[in-house]
């Protein structure tokens, strides 16, 4: 008698549990805390690994606003730099370092029972082999919350951001090493500055009478407060004039709203926070030109811009740079030959000069190898939390039909006139419940490739489950939280053993989508496989 196959083992936890004490304390951080504790273990004295029951006693940590010197260990996933106290039982986290660099902190906070304090970075006493101070390209670094990594070469920052994944599925998915493809390289941004095409500072209406924390403001501010970003580790503002990560048009944008409210600063009774977003207009040279798709504007709007413009000239056209200040307004972003329009204050990935090289990988990998030669080939394209249409129109062509789908019905609305600018017939998009996204989908699980592009808190158990029930036979996930991402990714791996439908890992890789910045986006392929062979 033959025996009875077995389903595979795959050593994986549905959700990652959390210490709930440790949860409780406000400056918990799971990607940090991770970190932190390994970094604990590796340097926990034999004694006490022989001896795990033991308690060790509380560390003798410095008076808070004592000045240190501490030697970074190793850079934390969040982009920190971790330095172990003498005696090897506590973490300062020091920001703007690397591994290596002794440096002259502040201590700013103590986290006894996390086993870390913060700091405040104040200078390198020795730099460690990794630091390159010469390349920072800001003159608010070090202080700005915004980046972290400025001090490094590009290519360590790649290497960098590169582990960050590997410890994300090392941590966070609960999955068994054989089950984790080899991480790839990070994807590089072609733009290391000048690249975010949106960026929005804000400023906080001044202490005064009548404004006290727990009193509504009275009367306009009569004083110019800082408009930027907020300090690292505290909860004030930075004065930023000028972002270099910022796109040329988004740089001069910032200069005349921080010009507007200056001028205007009487106007406004609280804070605000404002907008600065890169629009691109397209103007063909021949007017019987019509291979430059244009884009679909709502009836009698007037964009509301920063009356700042860059004009390039082209071969065949004329782009036209405009930096879009009103959340409501329509934005307008070029990627490749595709036009996309878009509310300027909604969600639209903010690295143009990436997204080119971006959407072709995801075009390589839509498809499995010898797609072609398959009697039944994946046609389908169904991409959830298609927002408005970035991954729908770009896969498109390679679809005999496309659906893109949204809880959103604004996002649902873009991705409507995206698909009309770009002339895709097969293309269309639905606002569906989040709990019953899959209900109407009209294609055949075994030839659809689904794309999903969750929010940072990665997907629902309800939607994991849905997407198990319908079970596409290729899963192109792409996230800008590596580390939920992981989890979830486990959850498919491990699969359904009642729908006898789990998901093999293919490939993972990062892509460097905010360089100088401890960000890193992840893009996973999964295959779809029985749980049961057949006898």
């Amino acid at each position: 008698m033959q025996n009875s196959p077995k389903k595979p083992q795959t050593h994986v936890k549905r959700r990652k549990k959390i210490d709930p004490d440790r949860t409780k304390n406000k400056a918990f951080d799971e990607v940090l805390q991770a970190d932190i504790d390994q970094l604990l273990r590796k340097h926990k004295p034999d004694s006490e690994a022989d001896d795990d029951a033991a308690t060790p006693p509380p560390p003798a940590l410095p008076e808070t606003f004592t000045e240190i010197e501490v030697t970074v260990a190793l850079l934390s996933s969040t982009g920190d730099g971790l330095a172990l106290s003498e005696n090897g039982d506590h973490v300062f986290v020091v920001p703007f370092t690397v591994p290596g660099d002794k440096v002259l902190v502040k201590v700013v906070r103590h986290f006894e029972p996390l086993s870390y304090s913060l700091t405040d970075f104040l200078k390198v006493i020795e730099p460690g082999p990794q630091r390159n101070d010469a390349a920072i390209g800001c003159q608010y670094f070090g202080k700005c919350s915004g980046c972290q990594l400025q001090m490094m070469s590009y290519e360590d920052q790649l290497a960098h951001k590169k582990r960050i994944v590997e410890k994300a599925y090392a941590n966070f998915s609960g999955l068994i090493p054989e089950l984790i493809p080899a991480i790839g390289d990070t994807f590089p941004s072609p733009m290391q500055y000048g690249y975010r095409t949106k960026l929005t500072p804000h400023f906080a209406a001044p202490s005064g009478p009548g404004r006290g924390k727990k009193k509504a403001p009275t009367g306009p501010i009569t004083q110019i407060p800082p408009i930027g970003f907020t300090y690292k580790n505290r909860r004030t503002d930075l004065d930023i004039e000028d972002c270099p990560l910022g796109t040329d048009i988004v740089r001069q944008g910032l200069k005349s709203e921080r010009k507007r409210v200056t001028e205007t600063i009487g106007n406004y009774t609280k804070g605000a926070t404002l907008l600065m977003r890169e629009s691109t207009a397209r103007l063909p040279k021949d007017p019987a030109n019509t291979s430059i798709p244009q884009p679909t504007f709502p009836e009698n709007e007037t964009p509301k811009d920063s009356g700042d413009l860059i004009r390039t000239e082209y071969e065949t056209y004329t782009e036209e740079k405009r930096c879009v200040t009103d959340n409501n307004a329509t934005s307008v972003e070029y990627i490749d030959n595709y036009v996309f329009t878009n509310k300027a204050g909604s969600f639209f990935q903010n690295n143009n000069s990436i997204l080119s090289g971006f959407t072709e990988f995801i075009r390589q990998h839509a498809l499995p190898k010898n797609n072609a030669d398959d009697p039944k080939p994946i046609k389908y394209l169904l991409d959830a939390y298609s927002g408005s249409g970035l991954f729908t129109i770009t896969l498109s062509p390679l679809f005999r039909s496309s659906l893109g789908v949204d809880v959103a019905d604004q996002s649902i609305g873009s991705a409507r006139d995206n698909a009309r600018d770009n002339s895709l017939p097969n293309t269309g998009f639905a606002a569906a419940d989040a709990a019953t996204l899959f209900k109407d989908v009209p294609y055949p699980p075994d030839q659809t490739l689904l794309v999903i592009d969750p929010p940072r808190k990665g997907c629902s158990d309800d939607f994991l489950s849905q997407l198990l029930s319908f079970g596409p036979r290729r899963v192109v996930y792409v996230s800008c939280n590596v580390h939920t991402q992981a989890r979830d990714v486990a959850v498919m791996v491990q699969g359904d053993e009642e729908k006898n439908i789990r998901y093999e890992i293919e490939s993972i890789r990062g892509f460097d989508f905010f360089p100088q910045t401890g960000h890193v986006e992840g893009v996973a392929v999964l295959n779809k496989v029985p749980i049961k062979s057949e006898v």
